[in-house]
């Protein structure tokens, strides 16, 4: 039977690491998918351009792991999975021809990486190098600034023994949502073989997120027939097709039955975390424990169906 995970966002800043991930061992989860990308603000990226104090250069890697014990301790304590992290992200400028800044938020995720080995976290979620819709890139040159990069974190990777995670992405525009990188699933599945024919190890997975599929239109089916067993671990969440909501399960949109015969014929082993902070969130905090065992409940929910549907 699969197991099941959250995301730490949400509630870590409400309540801290340790208070968050009893809770969530409490709700009945199994995992966590824990949001290392509050080390470091969108708008710290592309606006501050400051890094924060576990990625500044020259730091000590023993002191810079300091800033990740909470997550590995409070995991350890109640008895929870470090199964998956997200990186912080943006991942590239997005609007500015800015190659230091740029490689400084390279060195930033490679110490990212080597932060996850010291929690026991084995998947990494790097959000793809994109531009914005008024800045966007040809295919070709979004293909090779995506190769070049993730290449670049691939020895790191195979080091530590983490996967890197890319994630179907969406822009907006004039009120709009359009598809971005990694939203065609055979092209997503060709990033994911040739990184890995580069690294000479499988180093890359796929995190696909379902509520960016269905902003952009997607048949989640469909898309996870294209990725197969490329598909290492997931954001799952709601919407209601129009805006990134980040709801739980049945709320909006999606199609959920789709979603579960994906998992049946992909033959996914591993953990479904669940991306659903402003479920989380919007929320008065005393009903928060019983949000939480809602969304575990879906989770199991889907593992049982999976399972289900291979029988049938």
């Amino acid at each position: 039977m699969l197991k099941i995970g959250v995301q730490t966002g949400g509630l870590d800043d409400r309540f801290g690491v340790d208070e968050a991930y009893r809770m969530i061992a409490e709700a009945g989860f199994d995992a966590v998918d824990a949001n290392l990308d509050h080390f470091m603000s969108g708008r710290a990226i592309l606006k501050d351009f400051i890094l924060p104090e576990p990625f500044r250069p020259g730091l000590d890697e023993r002191d810079m792991l300091e800033f990740f014990k909470p997550y590995r301790d409070a995991a350890k304590k109640y008895g929870l999975d470090n199964y998956q992290a997200h990186a912080p992200f943006p991942s590239f400028h997005v609007t500015e021809d800015l190659p230091e800044w740029n490689d400084a938020l390279l060195e930033m995720l490679r110490k990212t990486l080597i932060g996850c080995a010291s929690i026991g976290c084995r998947n990494l979620v790097i959000h793809p190098f994109f531009k914005d819709y008024d800045h966007r890139l040809t295919r070709e040159q979004e293909w090779e600034l995506n190769i070049s990069r993730y290449s670049a974190l691939a020895a790191t990777a195979r080091q530590y023994g983490i996967t890197i995670n890319l994630e179907n992405m969406f822009v907006r525009h004039s009120g709009k949502l359009y598809a971005a990188c990694c939203n065609n699933g055979q092209t997503a599945a060709a990033y994911v073989d040739e990184l890995n024919r580069l690294a000479g190890a499988r180093c890359f997975g796929f995190c696909l997120d379902t509520g960016h599929a269905l902003l952009v239109g997607l048949d989640i089916l469909e898309f996870m027939r294209d990725l197969g067993k490329r598909i290492t671990c997931f954001h799952i969440h709601d919407n209601d097709g129009r805006d990134d909501l980040h709801e739980a399960p049945y709320t909006g949109q999606l199609d959920w039955n789709r979603f579960v015969q994906g998992l049946a014929e992909t033959g996914f082993g591993g953990t479904l975390c669940f991306e659903t902070h402003r479920a989380v969130l919007k929320v008065d905090p005393a009903l928060i424990p019983e949000t939480l065992h809602y969304i575990a409940a879906c989770g199991r929910l889907f593992a049982r169906r999976a399972e289900e549907f291979k029988k049938s």
